[in-house]
C-alpha cells in the first residue's frame, strides 16, 4: 500500500465518522472498511400497500400504510490496498425491502461512479446517491406495493415496487425477462417472510418516529414551558403535545375520583383519549392496576348480558344467557336470580324486600304501560298489590301512631292524657317524650320539675280543643 493511499483512506474513513453519527457509520475494527446504514427521505404521506392479509395470504383485499420511515440500506465495504488509485472499494448492498433487482441496478450504480471517479475517493459519493436518490432511480412512488413472487425452482422473495410499475419480472409480461435476468451477488435482500418484513417495516417506522419526537423541544400547553420531546407525550390521535409531568398529575388525580373514561386530551372540546400504555408509563403500579380494574368493570357494565355476583365477597362478571333469569358464578358457584340477584327461586316470582318497596311503588306509579307488565310479570301482580298495599300501611302507621318503647307496637293515640299504656305489653310510657314510666307511680313524670314534660300531662288534649275551636 503506498503512502497516498493510505493517507487517502484514513483522511476518507475520519472524515465520514465525523460527518455521520454512530447510527449511520461504524468504521471495521481490523481492516480498512465498515458499514454504512443510510435512511432514505421519504415524501410525505408515503404509503407501503399490502395485497391480502399480513399473514401471507393473498386475498383481493389489501391493507395500506402510512410511514415516514423504511429500514436503511445497508453497504457494507472493505478497503483494498491500493484504493483509491487502482481499485474501487468491495462492498454489499443489503436491504429488507428492495428486491435483489432494484439492488443489482443501484450496485451498477456505484460501479458507474467509481468509474467516473477513478483515482478518488468514493465513499461519500455513493453514501449521498444511496440517500438522496434512491428513490428516483428506481422510479419508486407512493403507494407501494409489497408483493410475493414465485420463481420456478418454487422459491419465493418478497419485493416492493409501486402499482403501476412492472419491475421484477412478477407480472405475466415480466415472467421472460426475470429468468434471464442476472443478478449481481453483491445484492442481498435481508427478508425471510412477507409478515416478518410487514411488522419489521412498522416498528423501524414507529422507532424512528419517537427518535426524531424526542429530540425536538415542544411548548407544554399546561404549564408553557418548553421540554425536550423525551420529556413530553403526544396524544395518538390529535397529536397534542404535554409534558409528561403536568399528565401525571393530570392522570393521577382522575384515576383516584375514579374516571378512568377522562383521561382523555386537556386540549378544549378535543375527545382523544390516552392509550393503557402511555397511562402505565406515567401513573405507579397502584394506580395503573386500579385504572386497569375500573377500565374493565365499566367495560362490562356497557355490556346488557354481563351481571356481577350478588355475594359482596366476590363480585365475579357472569354471563347471562339470552331469556334465562339465572346466573351461575364461576368462581363460587352462587345460583342467583339475575333480576332480584336474590338466591335463584325458578318461576315464582321474584321477593320485594323492605328496602325495595318505595322504588318498586314509585318506578310502577310512573312506568307505561309496557314497563308496567314487565314488573308485574317479574314480581306477581298480585305480589306488586300487596307490595303497595303493605306500603300505605306503613305510611300511615308511621304518620298517625308511635312504636312502644319497650316491644315497638305500634300505638295510636285517639284521645286523653299523655300517660300512654301499650296494648301489647301493658307497658307505661310518655306520649311526648316516648319514654317508659314508673308502672307505682306513672304521673311522677309529668310533675317532676326536672322532666322535659313536667306539668305537660294534657297538653295534647288543650292543643285538640283549640283546633277543634
Amino acid at each position: 500500500m503506498s503512502s497516498q493511499d493510505k493517507e487517502a483512506q484514513e483522511d476518507e474513513l475520519l472524515a465520514l465518522a465525523s460527518i455521520y453519527d454512530e447510527d449511520e457509520f461504524k468504521r471495521a475494527d481490523s481492516a480498512q472498511g465498515g458499514e454504512t446504514r443510510i435512511c432514505l427521505e421519504l415524501p410525505q404521506n408515503f404509503k407501503i400497500f399490502v395485497r391480502g392479509s399480513p399473514t401471507e395470504c393473498l386475498q383481493n383485499s389489501g391493507y395500506e400504510y402510512t410511514i415516514c420511515f423504511l429500514p436503511p440500506l445497508v453497504l457494507n465495504f472493505e478497503l483494498p490496498p491500493d484504493y483509491p488509485s487502482v481499485c474501487p472499494p468491495v462492498f454489499t448492498l443489503s436491504s429488507k425491502w428492495l428486491s435483489p433487482t432494484q439492488l443489482t441496478a443501484l450496485c451498477k450504480h456505484l460501479d458507474n461512479l467509481w468509474e467516473e471517479n477513478r483515482g478518488c475517493v468514493v465513499l461519500f459519493a455513493w453514501m449521498q446517491f444511496l440517500k438522496e436518490e434512491t428513490l428516483a432511480y428506481l422510479n419508486i412512488t407512493s403507494p407501494y406495493e409489497i408483493k410475493l413472487c414465485h420463481r420456478e425452482n418454487g422459491q419465493r422473495r418478497t419485493s416492493l415496487f409501486p402499482l403501476n410499475a412492472e419491475l421484477d419480472g412478477c407480472g405475466a409480461a415480466g415472467a421472460a425477462t426475470a429468468q434471464e435476468e442476472i443478478l449481481d451477488e453483491r445484492a442481498v435482500q435481508d427478508v425471510e417472510s412477507l409478515s416478518s418484513l410487514i411488522g419489521e417495516i412498522l416498528d423501524f417506522d414507529q422507532a424512528q418516529q419517537k427518535k426524531c419526537f424526542n429530540s425536538k423541544m415542544f411548548l407544554c400547553s399546561i404549564c408553557f414551558s418548553e421540554k425536550l420531546g423525551s420529556e413530553c407525550m403526544y396524544f395518538m390521535e390529535c397529536r397534542h403535545i404535554y409534558c409528561k409531568s403536568c399528565l401525571k398529575d393530570y392522570f393521577e388525580i382522575q384515576i383516584r375520583d375514579g374516571q378512568v373514561h377522562c383521561l382523555s386530551c386537556p386540549e378544549p372540546k378535543c375527545s382523544s383519549v390516552a392509550t393503557p400504555g402511555q397511562v402505565k408509563e406515567l401513573v405507579g403500579e397502584e394506580l395503573f392496576a386500579r385504572y386497569d380494574r375500573l377500565l374493565l368493570q365499566s367495560s362490562l357494565d356497557l355490556m346488557a348480558d354481563v351481571v356481577y355476583c350478588p355475594r359482596p365477597c366476590c363480585q365475579t362478571p357472569v354471563m347471562q344467557e339470552p331469556g334465562c333469569t339465572m346466573g351461575i358464578c364461576s368462581s363460587c358457584n352462587y345460583a342467583f336470580c339475575t333480576l332480584c340477584k336474590m338466591t335463584y327461586h325458578g318461576v315464582s316470582p321474584c321477593k320485594v324486600t323492605a328496602e325495595k318497596l318505595m322504588d318498586l311503588r314509585n318506578e310502577y306509579q310512573e312506568a307505561d304501560e309496557a314497563t308496567k307488565i314487565f314488573l308485574e310479570q317479574r314480581y306477581g301482580k298480585r305480589g306488586i298489590r300487596k307490595a303497595l298495599e303493605e306500603l300505605e300501611s306503613r305510611e300511615w302507621l308511621e304518620k298517625n301512631s308511635k312504636a312502644c318503647p319497650r316491644c315497638g307496637t305500634h300505638i295510636e293515640k285517639l284521645d286523653g292524657c299523655n300517660k300512654m299504656t301499650c296494648t301489647g305489653c301493658r307497658q307505661y310510657f310518655c306520649w311526648l317524650c316516648m319514654g317508659c314510666l314508673s308502672r307505682a307511680s306513672p304521673y311522677g313524670h309529668f310533675n317532676d320539675v326536672s322532666s322535659p314534660c313536667f306539668n305537660r300531662l294534657f297538653q295534647a288534649m288543650n292543643v285538640d280543643a283549640e283546633d277543634e275551636d
